[in-house]
């Protein structure tokens, strides 16, 4: 895939903070997007609400159930990691050949702290892979606040770590990043390195408790190093 202009991404379970907070900033930078869910209802309603948060904007927002998000040229998936395999294991036929974007992060809070999980293969990326295997499967986004990734006023400034055994995943999903202002896509290699970048948002939760913020990821030294 050479271009993501244009192009219309679906979001499976887009009604949550994190994929109606992608949503809204795809759309934001000219994508059309799909909201997903599990019922076309409740995409439809948070599609309305988001409308009307935004009406100045007349961002290009499409609703529909998971299947019809699934239909997009690009698929996010934005459930809670236990439900993620099983999501795109539902919509599969429509997954084949195309890059599917695996946010989610598995985590549980244990008294005070945030604790990454181990999800079966490792990642919840993986597993995606798995339950996907004739899609092309890209871990990234896992460390952008969902929070402020939905407040459209205000930049997010971030680096987004991308990996996959895919090369035009990788590149499709660098690409669709590199679109939203203030976010920086990096290259992280091999979708084995899903399991670290996913456990290491626990860190990041840690420090939002302790510090009352939100917190993001930035790499020294790469300055002249990106194209």
């Amino acid at each position: 895939m050479g271009t993501v202009d244009p192009m219309q991404i679906g979001v499976l379970g887009g009604t949550g903070p994190a994929g109606s907070g992608l949503a809204v900033r795809l759309a934001s930078a000219g994508f059309d997007v799909v909201i997903g869910s599990r019922s076309k209802y409740r995409a439809l309603e948070v599609r309305d609400k988001l409308d009307a948060k935004w009406a100045e904007r007349s961002l290009p927002l499409a609703a529909g159930d998971n299947e019809t998000a699934a239909g997009a040229e690009v698929v996010v998936v934005a459930t809670p990691w236990d439900a993620a395999a099983a999501t795109v294991a539902e919509v599969a036929p429509k997954l084949r050949g195309k890059v599917v974007i695996s946010m989610a992060n598995a985590l549980a809070k244990v008294g005070h702290e945030f604790q990454p999980l181990v999800p079966p293969r490792g990642s919840v990326a993986a597993s995606v892979q798995a339950a996907v295997p004739h899609a092309l499967v890209a871990a990234a986004m896992h460390h952008v606040p969902a929070k402020e990734l939905g407040d459209i006023a205000r930049p997010v400034e971030s680096d987004v770590l991308v990996c996959s055994d895919h090369p035009s995943a990788t590149a499709t999903t660098l690409e669709i990043v590199r679109r939203l202002p203030d976010l920086r896509p990096l290259d992280a290699g091999e979708l084995s390195n899903a399991a670290p970048i996913e456990a290491f948002a626990a860190v990041l939760l840690q420090v939002n408790m302790k510090y009352k913020t939100r917190v993001a990821i930035r790499f020294t030294g790469l300055d002249g190093k990106i194209d």
